[in-house]
Formats: C-alpha cells, sequence, structure tokens
C-alpha cells in the first residue's frame, strides 16, 4: 500500500481535524462508472500539480477532471504495466515501482533502472533528507532496500535480507527509517539494523501522537514503546478486524485503512467510520493521500474518493444530534446552542450534545420555536402548548395554548412573552395568558410568522406570512409597511434589529430596511443573486449574511454602506452553495430563529438535514495558485506534439488547445482565461470548457496564452503560453501575391492598352468608313455619272458633226444628249442622297430593304416598266447587331441598284433567312445576267460596284458569291455566321470573343 502526504508549501490547506469524514465534502469516481480502468495501488503528486495513479493497468495522469492514461515516448515503454508503487523526489522527478523493475519519468524523459530489473519494486518512500527508498523481492523471493541518492540506486548487501518482502516503509519523527516484512518489523536507520519479530503480517506504519510506532497489521494495531510491543486499542472498537494501512494527515488525525470496513477516523480521542453505504467507492482500502491542497485522496478496491473540507459544516443525526429535522436555533448567552429538532429539544455545548425528550404529558416530542427569557430560561413552542426547561427537564406552562402552532416567540423586555399562533397573538406571562388578540384587530386577515421586540423603544414588530410589517405598543397598530411604501413582497420569515435602530425584514422580494419610517429594499436590481432571502444576521465583523433561495451569501460591510446611502447602487456578494456545503433552499419551515449567532462569532442556522455552521473569521481560503498547462494540440482532429516555437502545416481547418490548471480543492469551480495573440485582442474567460477551437487560421505567428484561479479566486497571471505558427500554402506565399499584385497591374495596363486600341480602332473605323465613303462616291461618279456625262459629250459631238452636213437631222442628236445630260444629273442627285444616307442600325432590316427597293422602283417608273420587287423572309426575326445591321443593308441597297439599273429585269426578288448557324441575303433578277467574264475578273475594269461590295462584306466577316449567265439574269448570296450577324444575343458572355475570334480568322 502507499500511504503518503505532499508537503510543497506552508500556505498549504488542511482538513478540519475536530469534523467527522461525514462532514467533510466528499466525491467519489467508480471504476463501473467508466471513470478509468484498473485498481489503484498508489497515489503521487508531482510538482506541476498532476495527480499521478499507479494501476493494474498502468499510470493515469489526474487534473481533477480527466482522467488520461499516460503513454510513454516512442519505442520506450515500462518495465511492467502493473504499477505498485509511486513517490515524487525532491527534483520533481517520478519514481515508478512495478512489479518487474523500477522507472523515473521528468521533463519528458522516462529512464528504466537495470539494478532492480526484473525485481518486484513495492513501498517507496523520499526521506527528509531526500534519500529515495524502495523496497523490493527477487526471484527467490528475497526481500531488499534499495536507496537511491544523486540518481545512483544501491540495495543492501545479501546478507541483509528482508524476509519475504518489505511491505511497508516509514520515516518517524526521529528520523528513525522502518521497514515492515511479512517476518516482522526492521528498524533500519539507526544502524545496525534491529529486528522485531511479529506474529501478525504488517500492513501499515505511522507514529501516534506521543511519539510510539503504531503498526497495522492483519488482526488490528499494536504499538511499539520502548522497545516492546503492546496493543493500541481503538475507542469503539471491541473486536479485532484486519488492517490496510494507516495515514496521518497535517492536522494529526489518523486515517485507518481496512481491509472489509471503509475507513476509519481517529480525531480528537473519538472515532468515526465512513464505508460504501455512506457513499465511500469501496471497503478494501488501497492507498492514501494528501495533496499540496489538503485534500485527502483514498483509493480502494472499486474506485477513487476525495476528502475536503467545507466552508459551511452540518451537524447531523451522525454528531449525535437527536433528528436531523431541525426547526429552529438559538445561541444562549452562556454559548451553549439550543436546537428545536422533531424529537425534542437538544443542546450542544463543549462539542457535546444533550438531549431533553419531550414535555411531560406530550405524545409529540417536536419542538418548533425556542426563546431565551431574560432569567436565561429556555421557552419552546411544541403542538401541545408551551413549554419551559426546567431543572433539566421541560415542562408543560399553559395548556390553554395547546393544540395551535406557535410560530415565533419572543419577550418585550417586561418579562412577558409574545406568542405567534394561527389565530391569534398572545402575551403570556409566567403561567398566565395576560392577552388574546385577534389578527383581525391588527389590519390582517393572515398570522405573523416574525416577531421581534423593540429595543429602541417599547413595543413590538413583526412580520406576517402574506406580506407587511407592523409595529405593535400599547395593544395598538401604530406603524404599518406594505408594498406601497416599499416593503419585498410575500412572506416576512425574518425580523432583525440592527445596533442602529433599524429593522431588517427578510421577505420572498429582498431584504428590506425600516428606519425613521422610511423603507428601502435590496434585491437583485442592486446585484444580489435573487430575491428570496430566508433570514439575515450580522458578524463580529458587521457584515450581513443573508440566508437566499440562492444559496448563503456574505454583504461586505463597505458594500452595504454603500447601498444604505444609495439604494441605487450595485453591491458585490460573495456566494456560498451546495459546493461549500450550503443547501439552497426556495421555501423554509416557519418556526423561528433559524439563525443565530453564537458568543463565539460562528453562525448556526437551520437547514435540511441537521444544522450548518460558519465561522466568518475562519472561512477556509485557498492561497495556492493552480498550476496552468497546455496539455496537446490537436491538428484537423490530429495531435501534434508540442514544442516550442512549433511550425504547423498550411491549410488547417481546425485547430485545438486543450489547457488545463491543476486545482483539486473544487476543478469544477477553476475558472479560465485565454487568449491567442495574432488573432484575438482581449481576453476570453471560460469556467467549465478545458479546450479552445480555432477555424481557418491566416498563416503567421502566433501566441496562445491561459491562465486560471482556483476556487478562491487566486489567479495564476503567468499561466502558460504556447508559440507557434502556420506555414502558408503556395496560395498564400509572398510571392504569391507579389505574383497576383504584378499579373493585376499587367492586366490594369493591358485594359489600358486595349482601350487605347479600341479608341483607335474606332477612329480608323470611322476613318475608314469615311474613305470607303468617299471610295464608294469615286465608283459611282465614275461608274455611273461621269460615263454618262462622257456620253453625252459624245451624242453633242455628233449633233455638232451631224449640224454641218445635216442640219435637218441635228435636233435628234440634241435630244438624245439633253436625255443623257438628264439621266447624269439623276444620278448625280442619287449619288448626293447616298452620301447624306444615316446608319441603318437603328430599325428594322427587313422594313429598310423593302424601302430601299420600293425608293429605286419610283425612280424607274419614268422609264414606264419598272421592274416588280418581292421581299420574303424565312426562320424567327432576330435582332442583328447594329453595325453588321448598317453594312447588310448598304450591300443589299446597292445590290437592288444595279439590278434596277442595269438588269433590265421584269422581276427582283429578296429573300432574307435567319438561321440558328449563320445570315443570309439572296437577291435575284431576271434580267439580262453579267458577262461570265466579268465575273471571273471581279468586275469591268475601271468599274468597282463588285469589288467594293465584296470589300465590305470581308470587312465585317461575310460572304458575297455572285452567280450570273447572259439572259439568265443575276443571283447574289451574303452570308454572315452567327456569332457576327447577332452579336451578344447569340453567344452569350462569349459572344464577343468569338465574334471577334471568327473576323480574325476571316
Amino acid at each position: 500500500m502507499a500511504f503518503s502526504a505532499f508537503l510543497l508549501c506552508r500556505c498549504a490547506l488542511a482538513l478540519n481535524p475536530s469534523l467527522d469524514i461525514s462532514q467533510y465534502a466528499h466525491t467519489a469516481w467508480n471504476i463501473r462508472d467508466g471513470a478509468f480502468r484498473g485498481i489503484i495501488f498508489a497515489i503521487a503528486q508531482t510538482p506541476d500539480g498532476y495527480l499521478w495513479l499507479g494501476t493494474e493497468f498502468g499510470l493515469i495522469r489526474f487534473d481533477g477532471v480527466r482522467f488520461t492514461p499516460w503513454q510513454p515516448p516512442t519505442g520506450q515503454q515500462l518495465p511492467s504495466s502493473v504499477v505498485r508503487s509511486l513517490a515524487v523526489s525532491r527534483d520533481g522527478r517520478l519514481w515508478i515501482g512495478t512489479d518487474r523493475g523500477l522507472a523515473s519519468w521528468k521533463n519528458g524523459e522516462l529512464s528504466n533502472h537495470p539494478e532492480v530489473a526484473g525485481l518486484w519494486v513495492g513501498p517507496m518512500l523520499v526521506d527528509r533528507e531526500g534519500t529515495v527508498w524502495a523496497g523490493a523481492m527477487d526471484g527467490t523471493n528475497r526481500g531488499r532496500l534499495c536507496s537511491i541518492r544523486s540518481d545512483r540506486l544501491r540495495c543492501d548487501p545479501e546478507g541483509n535480507n528482508l524476509g519475504l518482502g518489505v511491505i511497508s516503509l516509514y520515516e518517524d519523527t526521529r528520523s528513525s527509517l522502518w521497514a515492515a516484512g511479512v517476518d516482522g518489523l526492521w528498524q533500519w536507520r539507526p544502524a545496525p539494523p534491529k529486528f522485531h519479530r511479529m506474529q501478525d503480517s504488517v500492513t501499515g506504519l505511522m507514529e501516534s501522537g506521543d511519539g510510539a510506532l503504531l503498526i497495522a497489521t492483519s488482526r488490528g494495531i499494536s504499538q511499539l514503546v520502548g522497545g516492546k510491543l503492546e496493543p493500541y486499542q481503538l475507542p469503539g472498537v471491541r473486536r479485532p478486524f484486519a488492517l490496510r494501512g494507516l495515514f496521518r494527515d497535517r492536522n494529526g488525525g489518523l486515517w485507518i485503512g481496512t481491509h472489509d470496513r471503509g475507513l476509519l477516523h481517529l480525531h480528537g480521542g473519538k472515532m468515526d467510520a465512513f464505508s460504501r453505504s455512506d457513499g465511500l467507492s469501496g471497503n478494501l482500502i488501497m492507498a492514501f493521500f494528501e495533496d499540496r491542497e489538503g485534500n485527502i485522496w483514498v483509493a480502494t478496491h472499486d474506485g477513487l474518493d476525495r476528502f475536503r473540507d467545507f466552508a459551511v459544516t452540518t451537524i447531523t443525526l451522525k454528531q449525535g444530534l437527536s433528528a436531523d429535522t431541525v426547526w429552529s436555533v438559538l445561541a444562549a448567552r452562556d454559548g451553549a446552542v439550543w436546537l428545536g429538532t422533531s424529537n425534542g429539544l437538544d443542546q450542544w455545548k463543549d462539542r457535546q450534545v444533550s438531549y431533553y425528550g419531550k414535555p411531560n404529558g406530550s405524545p409529540n416530542n417536536s419542538v418548533g420555536s425556542i426563546f431565551e427569557g431574560q432569567d436565561g430560561r429556555i421557552w419552546a413552542s411544541t403542538y401541545h402548548g408551551i413549554v419551559c426547561l426546567e431543572n433539566g427537564r421541560l415542562l408543560s406552562v399553559s395548556t390553554e395554548l395547546a393544540g395551535h402552532i406557535a410560530w415565533s416567540l419572543a419577550g418585550d423586555g417586561t418579562g412577558s412573552l409574545w406568542i405567534s399562533q394561527n389565530d391569534s397573538l398572545i402575551c403570556l406571562r409566567g403561567t398566565s395568558v395576560l392577552q388574546r388578540i385577534p389578527w383581525a384587530k391588527l389590519g390582517h386577515k393572515d398570522w405573523a410568522l416574525s416577531l421581534t421586540p423593540d429595543s429602541a423603544r417599547i413595543g413590538l414588530w413583526l412580520g406576517f406570512k402574506d406580506g407587511g410589517v407592523v409595529h405593535f405598543q400599547d395593544g395598538n397598530v401604530d406603524a404599518s409597511y406594505t408594498g406601497a411604501e416599499g416593503l419585498g413582497a410575500g412572506f416576512v420569515e425574518a425580523l432583525r434589529m440592527d445596533r442602529n435602530g433599524a429593522i431588517w425584514a427578510a421577505t420572498q422580494g429582498g431584504l428590506s430596511r425600516i428606519i425613521d419610517g422610511r423603507v428601502s429594499t435590496l434585491s437583485s436590481k442592486n446585484g444580489l443573486p435573487c430575491d428570496t432571502v430566508h433570514w439575515s444576521i450580522e458578524d463580529d465583523d458587521h457584515s450581513l449574511w443573508l440566508y437566499t433561495a440562492c444559496g448563503l451569501m456574505r454583504v461586505a460591510r463597505g458594500e452595504l454602506d454603500a447601498w444604505v446611502a444609495d439604494q441605487r447602487s450595485k453591491i458585490q456578494v460573495t456566494v456560498l452553495g451546495e459546493q461549500d456545503g450550503v443547501r439552497s433552499r426556495a421555501v423554509t419551515n416557519w418556526y423561528s430563529p433559524l439563525a443565530a449567532k453564537a458568543p463565539d462569532g460562528r453562525i448556526w442556522f437551520v437547514s435540511l438535514d441537521g444544522v450548518s455552521i460558519i465561522d466568518p473569521r475562519h472561512l477556509p481560503a485557498n492561497n495556492i495558485p493552480p498550476p496552468v498547462h497546455i496539455e496537446r494540440i490537436l491538428i484537423d482532429d490530429k495531435e501534434s506534439p508540442l514544442k516550442p516555437g512549433m511550425r504547423l502545416q498550411a491549410n488547417i481547418r481546425n485547430l485545438r488547445i486543450d489547457y488545463t490548471a491543476l486545482s483539486l480543492v473544487a476543478p469544477e469551480r477553476v475558472r479560465f482565461k485565454y487568449m491567442l495573440e495574432g488573432q484575438e485582442r482581449d481576453w476570453h474567460e471560460a469556467v467549465s470548457d478545458r479546450s479552445v477551437q480555432y477555424t481557418n487560421l491566416r498563416p503567421k505567428y502566433y501566441r496562445f496564452r491561459v491562465i486560471a484561479c482556483n476556487n478562491s479566486g487566486v489567479w495564476n497571471e503567468t499561466g502558460d503560453t504556447l508559440e507557434f505558427s502556420i506555414a502558408p500554402a503556395w496560395n498564400q506565399t509572398s510571392w504569391f501575391y507579389a505574383s497576383c499584385v504584378a499579373t493585376f497591374l499587367a492586366l490594369l495596363w493591358g485594359l489600358y492598352r486595349l482601350r487605347l486600341y479600341q479608341i483607335a480602332r474606332e477612329f480608323n473605323a470611322q476613318l475608314d468608313g469615311r474613305v470607303d465613303e468617299r471610295l464608294r462616291v469615286a465608283r459611282e461618279l465614275h461608274d455611273t455619272m461621269l460615263q454618262t456625262f462622257q456620253a453625252a459629250l459624245i451624242q453633242m459631238q455628233a449633233a455638232y458633226n451631224i449640224f454641218v452636213r445635216r442640219p435637218e437631222k441635228t435636233g435628234e442628236s440634241l435630244e438624245k444628249a439633253i436625255n443623257t445630260a438628264a439621266g447624269a444629273i439623276a444620278e448625280g442627285r442619287s449619288a448626293i442622297q447616298d452620301l447624306r444616307l444615316h446608319a441603318a442600325g437603328g430599325g428594322d432590316l427587313v422594313q429598310l430593304i423593302t424601302t430601299a427597293g420600293q425608293e429605286l422602283a419610283r425612280s424607274e417608273e419614268a422609264s414606264g416598266n419598272p421592274p416588280v420587287l418581292g421581299v420574303t423572309v424565312e426562320g424567327a426575326r432576330r435582332d442583328v447587331a447594329p453595325l453588321i445591321q448598317d453594312e447588310v443593308y448598304r450591300i443589299a441597297r446597292e445590290l437592288l441598284r444595279n439590278a434596277f439599273h442595269h438588269a433590265q429585269a421584269g422581276r427582283i426578288e429578296v429573300e432574307i433567312r435567319y438561321d440558328s448557324r449563320q445570315f443570309r441575303l439572296h437577291v435575284r433578277d431576271d434580267g439580262k445576267g453579267i458577262d461570265s467574264e466579268v465575273l471571273k475578273a471581279g468586275g469591268r475594269a475601271g468599274h468597282y460596284g463588285l469589288p467594293g461590295m465584296r470589300e465590305r462584306a470581308n470587312r465585317f466577316g461575310g460572304k458575297l458569291d455572285f452567280w450570273s449567265e447572259a439572259g439568265a439574269g443575276t443571283e447574289a448570296v451574303l452570308t454572315v455566321p452567327a456569332a457576327v450577324a447577332y452579336g451578344g444575343s447569340n453567344g452569350g458572355r462569349f459572344g464577343f470573343l468569338r465574334r471577334k475570334l471568327w473576323i480574325h480568322e476571316r
């Protein structure tokens, strides 16, 4: 077995030695509940605050919340997974004894010690000089005692064997080293070793308060006094029983582990027990340990238990009360505390309970409200009337009051006793009832729950069940306060007058203060966690204690004075809850008093399972800052080894950091603050969470910091730190960003150049259009008007020649010349009209071509036989790009003009086809046709009509083909790809690009 204490600093806490085990805060972790695996053989605590548990399945590290199986570094292992003993040396090294050897662990390094390889290593001890002692046993069942100094291990010579092995080691206050084995007891130091044979197997050693060596055996406890063995009698123990070990805590309490009876606790000369029936994880005790904060840890064969002090101690039936149900508590002037219970009247004095049973003639033992008179006599209410304690007996005072519950008792300073019952307020003097005042006379249908005398003036204060406070004097109510005056709503469960003459009323709506006719109420609006107040009391330091529906609260004097000066101010309160030993209640019983302050300053108050006590001047405070550790880091749910300045891979989606703080008193009340520098600017606070997760962190350097405070609010401001950086992905590197910037600038430059190109192209296009138009006009003038003028000159020359030779023929020649000149004028007018023609991109192409044909037809009506024009459309009409439509229109008009003027046709047909693949314009006539040689040559020499139309079509991506035979007419076909003809209406977002590419290929 392992029984040890962890003495780290003088400020460490310790359990109150005057309490029974059942009065400590107890927490159990059971193997059956899955808390951990395996029986615990040993417990130790390293300087970093972790609790280490040696089990049959290896080591477990415990932070108060999480049991973490310990894994050795890769490639290393313990001599065996069965860990029998643990010890921590002064340098912080954890020594691990197994059933196949010894190992040690420090700073992340595991060391195995070959000197004891293969040996069963049992109990270990670190003496006052820092030497580590270990008991071992070899394969021949011979015991050996080994010592470790300055990391050098040395075992005793073979001659000094320890029989069948070492079971227990102990160093007493005189620095004597004791080693117990199966055969007996060795005093190993001072040398030479001395052997004391024992009849029974020794299971544990410990020193008594008077310096004797206590020896636990399989049959009880013996003591070694002056070299002689003597029996050691435990209080209240009559039969021998098997012991498993002994342990003494820092305050002298002796803990005894048994084989089948759980724990025994010897303190202050008395013994108490705690077993599985009381909540212990098991009755077979395996190990004891006291940590640096004063918690007592007990390992059993079924689990692990922790015992610690409560801030509030509760006295119950186990400590000698006549009943667990306590109705009222009264602190008498002589230092005794009186309790009204469901089984009678109890007196607690000098840590002893005296019981006063039922009053004479009463079939019911229950005592409700209690009161101490001016003469020191104790008065109490029962269901059968008022009783008084005289000569150690409860005597009935008045049978007139039987059958009614007395809720509250109070004196008025004149020797009279006032009693609040359901139907009336009663004044009792001696055994006589002087007054019986119905509640209706006091303006109430309900009864008073609380009474208190007015020490500042004559009279009585009454607090009522349905709310309201009145001041009663000389048979009348001279002051009344309700919610209208600011009194708290609901029950008035307790009244108290302070040293300044103010009345404090505990109500369901807060704590009300009445002074000089003014009422102010302290409630949740002023900082109280809840409104319902059951009672209030002032301690010796003038701080105010309140028992409320959400726990016991302390309001410091300064906070209270600030609120009295300004009722709008907020106050700070200290709240004690169930983790501090306080059980909260929404509704209490209505007897009184519910709380009392004893002459020693301790406050006693009624609880659910007895009576509770708090000492305001000796509240347990944990002054040890908790060590803080960052335990691990998980990257996308995979754990990564912790290293200073670690560099993490790129593209991390989730990063989780687990941390902890080692305060084992109340781990659930440890508070944390953490911050990731580089990502966050402020601290984040957490209470129960011990991990934090970040997502999609950018590649950069980070510093994670975490600090924590213990259950008493003591902070470890240094905490722990983890520095790491996240590597950038290829698209997060500087060169990538530089490339993006360069690409962006190049794109801007390209867009700028493209815009310049577009402007230049538009300008050149306009210029080319003007040049093309001038060329067309030049061709028109050359092919039409100039030719006509030339013909007219020829005719005029012929007329002149005829006039010389044959004057009679001159008129006919001149007429022909005049007609030719008129034709030239018409052709010139037509050319001028073409120059003034607007772009055709704004109208319907079919309508434009039809209109152009009709105009040409009207111009030919002078000849008397104009051709017939027909226009047909195939396919669903679609919008043609404006520029393309203008070009197509000009080509169509040119084709129609040639057909009307030169073809000598009787019919001209225009066919327009809208196709998904291309746009098609077909113009044909039934005229005289075009000579095949002219078509092959692309036009007549000196004429630019046909070449000009082909050039115009090619320029925007179209194709113009001609077919003709002499006497069979002429056909012209213009095709334009859909991507070019329909523009954005056909190509989607890439139509413009495809159109440009198609034109470029053309």
